[in-house]
């Protein structure tokens, strides 16, 4: 599902809600019929894992990276790692490359691995292509929707393209003033103006 709006709508607000990074001030989400708030955080955001749009890697290579949050939960399992590195469109090669000196690009791509890692039921990306160079956008667009399909993962994709929103979503939610204001398949979706 992809979540469109103008800026301050609240998008990235209702992201970090899913994952429990800010609490609703109203109302209730579920996650597997079960209301969030009865589940510890930790435990929710190791199932709804949030891909920032800010790509900031941590000193090390990149396989310190994929592997951090699994690392955490005492999960070493390298070779996991690298097939997620190779499910978020960058080879094997990457694995040992400096991950602070990534291109923007690239950096996207390790953020997705490492969300991967974790073994998710649900992907939070927010703005997933801010930043990417032009003419790779639709490279790292094609290499989620690949990886989405493959590991039946469910994906909310937080954009501010709705021409995007369409290319990579069954569902689109137009959110105005933190309200939704229309759900559609992409071929229904309608909208007034650019965002």
């Amino acid at each position: 599902m992809a979540l469109v709006g103008p800026s301050g709508s609240g998008k990235t607000t209702l992201l970090r809600c899913l994952n429990r990074l800010i609490e609703p001030n109203d109302g209730t989400i579920h996650f597997k019929g079960i209301n969030i708030t009865s589940l510890p955080p930790i435990e929710i955001r190791r199932s709804l894992v949030l891909v920032h749009q800010d790509s900031i890697m941590f000193p090390g290579t990149v396989l310190d990276n994929i592997g951090f949050g699994p690392k955490l939960q005492g999960n070493i399992d390298t070779n996991h790692w690298i097939q997620c590195l190779k499910d978020a469109g960058l080879s094997k090669d990457f694995a040992e490359q400096n991950a602070e000196k990534l291109s923007g690009g690239e950096k996207k791509r390790v953020a997705l691995a490492r969300a991967l890692a974790l073994k998710p039921s649900v992907l939070l990306l927010d703005e997933p292509t801010a930043g990417v160079d032009p003419k790779n956008v639709k490279k790292v667009e094609q290499t989620i929707v690949n990886f989405s399909k493959q590991l039946g993962l469910t994906v909310v994709w937080v954009t501010h393209d709705v021409t995007q929103a369409k290319r990579v979503s069954h569902r689109i939610a137009n959110l105005k003033d933190g309200q939704v204001i229309q759900v559609s398949p992409p071929h229904e979706f309608k909208w007034e103006g650019a965002y």
